[in-house]
Parts: structure tokens; sequence; C-alpha cells
């Protein structure tokens, strides 16, 4: 974080203290204008002089106001503009009091709407270039009564463009922030669609065969020690009818197969003893990865070693995609209780690295840890990088009670 970030965080989260600097700041710039006289002759010259007690108070009270500026900026203007016009009718000379006014206007402006800084300002500006330049001791075109005009006039417009800043700023964060909650909704969506009609593909596919197949069966069991003949022909229906329903899972289930899978797997489905394998796949591409495991001994249930491989090699293959050339992973498998605790972390510095390219990935991670009632943590590190961290309970339950293995 830079100085000017850390200036700023400190501003916000003490502002009647930054307000104290800069009302101290102004008192310290007024005062010592009020020890100094130009003189206009034949040529600039400055002079010293010494300020009155009550313009040496008037100063004071319009910089001590400006400490309450954030919390009641009008009030705040119209005292400083009351303690200007007094100074502009009884300073001669005339000691920069405006100063505090300027400050205040600056306030309203930057914290109101566009009219109602128009219409102050308007107010600020006439009331005080009014008053210096009719009932002021110096003439009406002098150059200190332009300055009020045209320093007051610079008050407001500053601190109209940085509301319009500020409003600019806020609206671009909360459409990106709309944006990033659509791009979520738009993902669990099409998740829960997929799902729909994977489910409807499959009860069109099977429930009518596997009917078939409990009637014929309870036929056969019926009259398999009477008619053995009927019996035979009953399980060649069923032979059929699971032949048919195979084969046409077989063919659902491969239009949700990638391009490049098996066209039959039959291995068992991956879990921690392949971790090692896993790994050394990443850094065979390149990626540096150290692993930490403490938890031998512990068998794990089917379903949570599938979902902390899964974690694992989702957690990595972002890594990879998004952390930068030289990132490193760490990965850590931990016994914690009665829970298996899953943790990847990197040190990259890619400007995407909380992304997932367009995919579901992080969102697939939250669901399996969803359906094992565990908890996933996900985002950025301080000082860089990403974290992944799960922890799965080893005895789980479904809501209908069934072992979700």
């Amino acid at each position: 974080m830079s100085t000017l970030a850390r200036a700023r965080c400190r501003a916000k989260a003490h502002p009647l203290a930054m307000d104290a600097v800069l009302a101290a700041a102004v008192l310290v710039c007024m005062v010592a204008g009020s020890f100094v006289e130009p003189r206009h002759r034949d040529s600039v010259s400055w002079v010293l002089r010494t300020p009155d007690l009550l313009s040496l108070l008037l100063m004071t009270l319009g910089a001590a106001a400006l400490v309450f500026r954030r919390r009641a900026p009008m009030e705040v203007l119209a005292l400083t503009g009351t303690l200007s016009v007094i100074e502009s009718l009884t300073g001669d000379p005339r000691t920069p009091v405006a100063m505090s006014a300027v400050i205040a206007l600056y306030t309203v402006a930057s914290t109101t709407d566009r009219p109602t800084t128009w219409r102050v300002g308007l107010l600020t500006m006439t009331v005080l270039t009014g008053t210096a330049m009719a009932a002021g001791p110096l003439p009406w075109y002098a150059q200190e009564n332009l300055g009020i005009f045209a320093w007051t006039g610079i008050g407001a417009t500053a601190g109209d463009a940085v509301r319009s800043r500020r409003a600019v700023v806020q609206a671009i964060r909360e459409r990106a922030e709309r944006a990033e909650r659509t791009r979520e909704e738009e993902a669990r969506r099409r998740v829960a669609e997929e799902r729909l009609r994977i489910a409807r593909d499959l009860h069109d596919v099977v429930a009518h065969h596997i009917a078939l197949v409990n009637v014929q069966a309870g036929v056969a069991a019926h009259v398999m020690d009477k008619r053995p003949d009927q019996a035979k022909e009953a399980l060649g229906h069923v032979r059929e009818a699971s032949r048919s329903a195979l084969n046409e899972l077989r063919a659902t289930v491969g239009l949700l197969r990638q391009s490049g899978d098996p066209e039959a797997p039959t291995e068992p489905a991956p879990g921690l003893d392949r971790l090692d394998e896993l790994t050394g796949t990443f850094r065979s591409a390149g990626l540096h990865v150290e692993v930490a495991r403490a938890d031998q001994g512990t068998t794990l249930p089917a379903a949570v070693d599938l979902a902390a491989y899964r974690i694992i090699q989702e957690a990595l293959t972002n890594v990879q995609k998004h952390a930068g050339p030289h990132a490193k992973a760490e990965v850590s498998v931990v016994r914690v209780g009665p829970n298996i605790e899953i943790t990847v972390l990197d040190d990259g510095s890619g400007e995407n690295e909380t992304q997932d390219g367009g995919g579901h990935g992080l969102l697939g991670m939250r669901e399996r840890v969803s359906a094992l009632r565990g908890t996933l943590t996900t985002g950025p590190r301080y000082g860089g990088g990403f974290r992944v961290h799960a922890i799965l309970p080893l005895k789980n339950r479904t809501p209908t009670g069934e072992d979700p293995a």
C-alpha cells in the first residue's frame, strides 16, 4: 500500500482529527498573511505590520469552526461568512479571515447537490464581495476585493468537481458489484437448469426400463417353479430392457463428457491417495508445488476423498492459469478432530487471480463442500496471492439422512 493510500485510510478512519489538522494549517496561513501588507506604488513591495486583537480573534474563531465542517457544513459556512463580513467592516488593514469561509464553502459544495452549490455559492460570493466593496475601508476595485470574489468561486467550483468525481467513482463501483452479482446469479441459474435437464433425461431414460425390469423379474420369480419356459421368456425381456436402458444411459452421459474424456472409464474415482500424482502433473507443467500432510492413518469416506481431490485439483488449476508464471503453491491436508481441512495457498500476482477464467470452478468447489455439509472459504491473501480453505466433515449426513458416499 502506498503512502498516499495509507494517508487516505487514516483520514477516513479519523475525520475529526484530520479536520483539526486542516484548521490548524488554515490558522497558520491566515496569521502569517495578516503580518504582511502589500504596497502598490511604483512597484509592488511587502511591509510587515501587526494585526489587531479583533482580527486575531476572528481568525481563531474561523479556523476553530472548520474542525466541525463535516458534521455541520452549512452552519460552519454561515459562521465563517459572518466572521468574514465583520472583518471586512472593521479590519483596517484587512486580514485574510475569508480563507476559512472559502474552505467552508468548498465543504458545502463537496457534500451537497449542484443546485444547492449554485445557490449557496452565489449567495456567499455576493455577500462577501459586496460587503467588502461597499462597506470596506479599501476602494471597491481593490485587488483584495476581487480576490474574495475569485477565491469563493474557486472554492465552490472545486467542491462541486470533487463531489462529481466521487459520484462517478461510486457509480462505477456499484456497477461493478452489480455485474459481479449478476454473473454469479447467472452461473448458479445455468448450473440449476443443467441439473434439471440432466435429471429429466435420466428419468426419461431409466424410469420406463427399470419399471419393466421390475415387472418382468416379478413374473419370473412367480412362475419359476411351475412354468420355467415362461420364466425364461420373462428373463429375456429383463435382459433386453436392461440392455436398452444401458445403451440410452450411455448415450445421455456421453453428451456430458468432454471431447478428450475416455469412452468408458473403468478406474475408481480419484482420491487423496493420488495426490502425489496430481501435484506431479502440475510440477511437470512448470508450477512449483509444495505438499504438507498431517492425515496419516485417516480413512476418508468415498465422497469426502473425491471432494478433497477435486478441490485441490481445481485450486491448483486456477493457480496455474491466473497466478502468474512465477507463482508458488502450497497444499496442506490436515486432520483436525472430526474434520479434514484442505488448504491451497499461492503467492501469485496476476491481475485476474481471483477469476475463474469464465468457468464455474469456485462455484463447483462450493457446491461439493455444501453437499458434504462442510465450509469453504476463498479470497485474496494479504500481501498478494489467493487462498482456498475447505473443511470437510468425516462423518456426514445429507438432509435426507443418507450417506453422501
